[in-house]
């Protein structure tokens, strides 16, 4: 995302949908009692070493639930957990815990520089981290990983097979090159091709900086496929998370938007892989998305334990755009793991 849109979003943010009733959960789902965090409302700085040094990253505990802790992975990389909120309309009322995180470079958590420190191994070390400190354990551990965060999430339980419960891949096809062929064959023929002629001469110059470049792509991609909603509708969580995005990693591992990855990631492919993980899987995906959804639910039969829901109105924010059905289907695939 650059300048631009963030200033345009955060100007314009609106909310989307009516506030959800709640319904009464457990007593001891909000019992502190036990807990380190408690003395900061669930708010806790977990201290993590790297090969350049040590920091500390921040993570924020809701609820209390011994069976079922889900470490909400955020996208980008670089973005923040802020775009996750709409979980605290939906999780409570199902007594599920839940832990938002800001990743090393994102957010509340520490912003060092090195770019060395921008890759898949390191970032999966940092969640091992994250998981050992906060004490959770195979009998209630499950991912929930988001666009990038489903990147971050396989290569979690490609390494760390024994320490989770339960995985969910949100809105992330397992290939970029699939994902990039996806944008190529499909999304950008249905696009008005003098418009995308002119994004693609900016990407060639090196010139994404441009106003005009996100000037375009907003109405042409990102209201089509981002959120389907006009800019000047997007919620405040959402439009908050992008403009802290940590530009420098975001373009050096995604790079300068969502119209396909050229960064580190170019390269990444863990379908053949996905064989391997033995959790059980939840794969969302979305009709409008920039990830293919035939691809995500091909994923889900490659899982041994995967199944796939499908959100027919939604796009790669389903959590908004399709959110009552993208709720129904993850509160029922944790509660039948719980």
């Amino acid at each position: 995302m650059t300048k631009f849109l963030l200033t345009a979003l955060i100007a314009l943010a609106a909310p989307l949908a009516p506030p959800v009733a709640a319904r009464e959960t457990p007593p001891t789902y909000l019992d502190p009692a036990g807990k380190a965090d408690a003395w900061a409302g669930g708010v806790r700085m977990v201290p993590i070493t790297t090969p350049k040094g040590k920091f500390n990253v921040w993570t924020k505990r809701v609820g209390n639930n011994p069976k079922m802790a889900v470490l909400l992975l955020h996208g980008g990389p670089g973005a923040t957990h802020d775009y996750f909120e709409p979980f605290d309309s939906f999780l409570p009322r199902e007594g599920i815990e839940y832990i938002y995180y800001d990743q090393l470079g994102s957010g509340r958590s520490d912003k060092p520089t090195d770019t060395d420190l921008w890759t898949i191994d390191r970032f999966v070390d940092e969640v091992e981290q994250v998981r050992v400190a906060l004490g959770l354990t195979r009998d209630n551990f499950c991912v929930l990983g988001h666009s990038w965060g489903g990147i971050l999430a396989i290569e979690y339980a490609l390494k760390y097979p024994a320490n989770l419960k339960c995985m969910v891949v949100s809105n992330m096809m397992a290939s970029v090159p699939a994902y990039n062929a996806y944008a190529q064959k499909t999304l950008m023929p249905a696009m008005d091709q003098k418009l995308l002629a002119e994004v693609k001469a900016l990407e060639a110059k090196g010139d994404t900086a441009n106003p005009r470049y996100m000037e375009i792509l907003v109405p042409l991609h990102y209201e089509q496929h981002i959120l389907r909603r006009p800019a000047a509708q997007w919620p405040e969580p959402l439009t908050h998370s992008f403009a802290q995005l940590n530009t420098q990693l975001y373009t050096l591992m995604q790079g300068p938007s969502e119209l396909g990855a050229s960064g580190r990631l170019l390269e990444w492919d863990r379908f053949a892989d996905l064989a391997k993980i033995q959790a059980p899987t939840l794969v969302i995906g979305a009709r409008y998305d920039t990830m293919d959804p035939a691809y995500m639910a091909a994923m889900a039969k490659k899982l041994p334990n995967g199944q796939f829901a499908l959100m027919p109105e939604g796009s790669h924010m389903a959590m908004y755009d399709d959110q009552q059905r993208y709720f129904a289907a993850l509160t029922a695939f944790l509660k039948a793991r719980e």
